[in-house]
């Protein structure tokens, strides 16, 4: 078996049971204990698990509270470019997020619009809004308050969108966007496809990190809202790929 292959099942264990134990796996795995601490090394490195005495613990996303006051002021000015993108009448999809909520405000007294999102504190601000609100459903993850899975996903399978806005955990080097969850990635991966346009959007400290499961890469948006400053090879690498960047002042 080769170490990517161990180290993925490894993490699929995490996300399953929540710890494992290094004994255990290595038995699991019919591996020495000294393979399995080095696969926990990397997996450490790559800042998908979280290490703990004899073992290791799946990586948690931030609760929803820690999430909102986390760059706040970057994420308030990066919904006011959004809002500017939203028309009269449109269909608008609002993935879960403290990014998107703060865009929800912004746009909720928007004149016909119709909001479509998967996060519940977003629809507790639209509930009482002059917006029309179609909150889709599934498991809920309840230290987000989003709601993800099959069930959420099938759900908008069949939704076109004039315009959608999505957040993400993390951008790794390859600007691969990434999250730590995995039953969230398809979710992710799919409703961009169908918007008509569709803006990621994430502040700079998103940048530079890396989560468990790839969902897409930058240029497979309309365009990315961000406060990030790119250097010039990264920019070169960005033009390649046709990618639109929307800074914020």
């Amino acid at each position: 078996m080769f170490a990517a292959e161990r180290q993925a099942m490894i993490v699929e264990m995490l996300q399953r049971n929540g710890s494992v134990q290094v004994d255990a796996l290595a038995r699991e795995l019919g591996v020495s204990a000294m393979t399995i601490r080095r696969d926990l090394v990397k997996l450490k490195e790559d800042n998908k698990i979280e290490r703990c005495h004899g073992g290791a613990v799946a990586k948690h996303e931030e609760i929803y509270a820690d999430k909102q006051i986390s760059h706040q002021g970057a994420k308030q000015k990066l919904a006011r470019v959004c809002a500017l993108l939203v028309s009269e009448g449109d269909t608008v999809f609002l993935d879960a997020g403290t990014t998107t909520y703060e865009v929800a405000k912004l746009i909720k007294d928007v004149k016909g619009i119709l909001v479509v999102t998967n996060d519940l504190e977003i629809a507790q601000l639209l509930k009482n809004s002059e917006a029309e609100l179609f909150i889709c459903g599934g498991s809920i993850q309840k230290s987000t308050g989003s709601m993800f899975g099959r069930y959420a996903t099938q759900m908008l399978a069949d939704f076109k969108f004039d315009i959608g806005f999505f957040g993400a955990a993390s951008v790794n080097e390859e600007f691969e966007v990434t999250t730590p969850t995995s039953e969230k990635m398809w979710l992710k991966r799919s409703t961009p496809k169908q918007c008509e346009k569709a803006y990621l959007v994430v502040d700079k400290s998103k940048f530079g990190r890396q989560a468990m499961t790839k969902i897409n890469h930058l240029w497979d948006y309309t365009g990315v809202v961000t406060d990030k400053e790119f250097d010039d090879k990264e920019r070169e690498r960005l033009k390649e790929r046709n990618t639109v960047i929307i800074g914020v002042e």
